[in-house]
């Protein structure tokens, strides 16, 4: 099996990390899961594979739709808490992109909610999702778009308040296997993969969440606020904390929540 740097650097930073996951961005993530569902006519009865389930959130809803269900992860804490939270699936078993360890056309639908952020090679990903479904089946996938939303973005000006220098960068995707994180470059990398009726679009949302479930990602290694996290020493932490409360005061609802604004794209496509 093949990996990029940019795989190796990914697996590490999600080594063991499924609780941490689960407890602070998981929420987020789950926002977009239903309408990932509808792109794939993900209903009762349709045979789906939810490649990259994380903590089997998407998995348990189109499990809860009567779809027969397998789910994969790269990630085997995130098999582990994902086969304790959907029973119910067909089987969740461990699989790192861009290589399925099934037959083609083993599946109606494809979903993968995320996950294209997280591999060295988003095409072969695609390609990979369309050869384990049947034609005609559907594929549906979501993407953070570039620029970053503000509930991302926040901490960046976060970091900059505290004076935190980025001096570590994690490895970037390869330039010929990049793509504009854009609905046209989202829908274009369907395209590429030989994909018809494609589409895509924006789905806009506030993300309420506890202060303290928002920070306790970060302070716990996920995301790549995680990593700019995990380097800094105690005194720079608490700074980063000072600034973190005070940015996020804007953004507190009466009832002591954050409200705040994101995005993601949501694509879907046929397979010929």
């Amino acid at each position: 099996m093949t990996t990029t740097a940019f795989d190796d650097h990914e697996r590490s930073r999600w080594a063991g990390r499924a609780t941490a996951y689960d407890t602070s961005f998981a929420a987020l993530c789950a926002h977009p899961a239903p309408s990932l569902l509808d792109a794939a006519a993900i209903g009762a009865g349709v045979r789906v594979l939810d490649a990259g389930t994380g903590s089997g959130t998407v998995a348990g809803l189109a499990c809860a739709r009567g779809a027969t269900v397998v789910a994969v992860d790269a990630e085997p804490s995130m098999v582990a808490l994902a086969r304790r939270r959907v029973p119910s699936a067909d089987g969740v078993c461990l699989a790192a992109l861009p290589h399925l360890p099934f037959s083609a056309g083993s599946f109606d639908a494809a979903v993968s909610n995320f996950v294209l952020n997280h591999v060295g090679d988003p095409l072969a990903t695609v390609n990979e999702l369309g050869r384990v479904v049947r034609p005609a089946g559907r594929i549906a996938v979501t993407i953070w778009p570039y620029p970053a939303p503000r509930a991302q973005g926040l901490w960046l000006d976060v970091f900059d308040a505290a004076g935190v220098e980025r001096s570590t960068a994690p490895p970037g995707l390869d330039a010929d296997r990049d793509f504009p994180r854009t609905p046209e470059g989202l829908a274009g990398l369907l395209d590429a993969a030989g994909l018809t009726d494609v589409r895509c679009g924006t789905i806009s949302w506030v993300h309420r969440t506890d202060p303290e479930v928002w920070w306790s990602g970060p302070a716990n290694g996920i995301s790549r606020p995680g990593l700019v996290m995990e380097t800094q020493p105690p005194e720079m932490i608490a700074r980063i904390r000072a600034a973190y409360d005070e940015l996020t005061a804007a953004y507190r609802d009466t009832d002591g929540l954050l409200a705040l604004p994101t995005a993601a794209l949501l694509a879907s496509a046929s397979v010929p």
